[in-house]
């Protein structure tokens, strides 16, 4: 069925695609995986799209199911619409490959969310099911709340404005037994509860050229659209179609903030400066086969999530590293796009791995607002390093050497006149004014009247240097 007779490099390519695998590689590689996928993965959906591949390529005749099926091997193509429990019963081959029988839906398990405690489960983990071969389906599902469970959402408090503390929430996640499976939204996803659409996260804009823009994927809240009684409840999931496999529950959750999580890390998770020492002394030990021995180790007390001084240092216990980063920013942040990522190291940061540096937190009680790092030692003590700095700066100006300082403005009296500058009016203190706009005419104008200056008696004895169009002798220049 899957030889190469039979199928081309296209049609392989659409049926792995259509079951979510891959479609790239040679031919040989495209059939090998889709007869894996075959014996391994049977399914209705399965049989389904191979059934169309068929259809495509060869149309139905009358002869056409003798022809291409070997004597004696029925096929029944009734099983398609009918459910898995009918079709383990029955015995079919895919020419020649034995027909896997088929096994109950895989339990699918969610992984826990942090600022979600599930107190009830209203409908558990359902795969959604293509009624045909649309790119969108409609699936359904219903639910009834007890009178217990409509009092407990009545009566919740408010976290922020509209928004209860007890709610019931819509999750999303690929249909896969093997783990936990995080909140994964089907592509066209829109989500209607009793006839009315409720609001389903958007988009994040990305900042970074190239880079689409990402959905957080996240618990729908539906509880404003729920009847708080025995009345059933029906809520109807529009998704895109594209091989991939998902599965919906509904739970009855108890949402917490940011300053919840913040009282419970520091309730339940302290590591004792003791304990930090301890973690300090095991780094900086020394090790015979390594040629470089470490006698310090520098930590930043400037927060990497916000560059300000970290107020609470908190970091996970599966890194390696010994930088903090502050709890509250970090709950805040996840609060709002939950990436639960370690700012410093870049590797998954869950809540329950958080721990606050009881150490760290010492020092930073002790130091004063200028100090923005220290330095870990060997014994597990710690200095500053802001004094280092201090001492590189008086260095530096200890070793810039001293010039007399010279006054680039001031003009002697007997420089302006060995240099031939008329001095005209009293120079103002600080230095002479030389005016450079005066030209021939006002300078003889203004030589023509009674005005002359104290050098018109010496003028006799030695001839009167010619002039130029400004006040300054011809082969002398002054710089200053």
């Amino acid at each position: 069925m899957l030889r190469s007779p039979f199928f081309r490099v296209s049609d392989l390519q659409r049926l792995l695609a259509s079951m979510g695998r891959s479609k790239s590689g040679l031919k040989q590689d495209l059939v090998g995986r889709a007869l894996r996928l075959v014996q391994t993965e049977y399914s209705p959906e399965l049989l389904k799209n191979v059934r169309q591949l068929y259809e495509s390529r060869f149309p139905r005749t009358s002869g056409w199911l003798a022809a291409r099926r070997p004597e004696g091997i029925p096929v029944s193509y009734s099983s398609l619409s009918s459910t898995p429990s009918a079709t383990s019963q029955e015995a079919e081959y895919l020419n020649g490959i034995t027909k896997p029988m088929a096994t109950p839906a895989p339990e699918v398990k969610l992984v826990p969310l942090p600022f979600y405690q599930t107190l009830e489960t209203l409908l558990p983990p359902t795969e959604l099911i293509a009624q045909n071969n649309e790119k969108l389906q409609d699936s359904q599902c219903i639910f009834e709340l007890t009178p217990s469970q409509a009092d407990q959402i009545r009566n919740a408090s408010e976290i922020r404005p509209g928004i209860r503390s007890i709610q019931v929430v819509l999750r999303i996640c690929y249909t896969d037994s093997i783990g936990v499976q995080e909140d994964q939204y089907p592509p066209n996803i829109a989500v209607k509860v009793n006839q009315s659409y409720c609001h389903v996260p958007g988009y994040y804009p990305s900042n970074k050229p190239g880079v689409e823009p990402r959905r957080p994927c996240r618990p729908v809240n539906i509880t404003p659209w729920l009847h708080l009684s025995t009345v059933t409840n029906r809520i109807t999931v529009t998704w895109g179609n594209f091989g991939k496999r998902y599965s919906v529950a509904v739970y009855l959750v108890r949402m917490f903030t940011a300053s919840d999580l913040f009282s419970q890390l520091k309730l339940c998770s302290v590591e004792s400066a003791e304990r930090c020492r301890e973690r300090i002394q095991d780094k900086l030990r020394f090790d015979p086969e390594s040629e470089i021995a470490t006698t310090g180790l520098r930590v930043s007390l400037i927060c990497p999530l916000v560059k300000m001084r970290i107020g609470v240092p908190c970091r996970v216990l599966t890194c390696a590293h010994l930088q903090c980063f502050d709890a509250v920013f970090f709950l805040q942040m996840n609060e709002k796009k939950p990436t639960w990522t370690c700012p410093v190291c870049d590797k998954p940061a869950p809540f329950e791995l958080l721990t606050i540096d009881g150490l760290l937190s010492e020092i930073l009680k002790e130091t004063s607002e200028e100090i923005e790092e220290i330095e870990y030692l060997t014994d597990g003590s710690w200095r500053p390093i802001s004094d280092d700095k201090e001492k590189e700066k008086e260095r530096e100006r200890s070793d810039t050497p001293e010039y007399s300082l010279v006054d680039m403005c001031t003009w002697p009296r007997g420089a302006a006149a060995a240099g031939g500058v008329s001095a005209g009016p009293a120079a103002p203190p600080g230095g002479v004014v030389v005016d450079l706009t005066l030209d021939s005419s006002s300078e003889e104008e203004g030589g023509g009247g009674g005005g002359e200056s104290e050098d018109t008696e010496d003028s006799a004895d030695s001839p009167t240097p010619k002039r130029g169009r400004y006040n300054y002798d011809k082969d002398l220049v002054t710089a200053y």
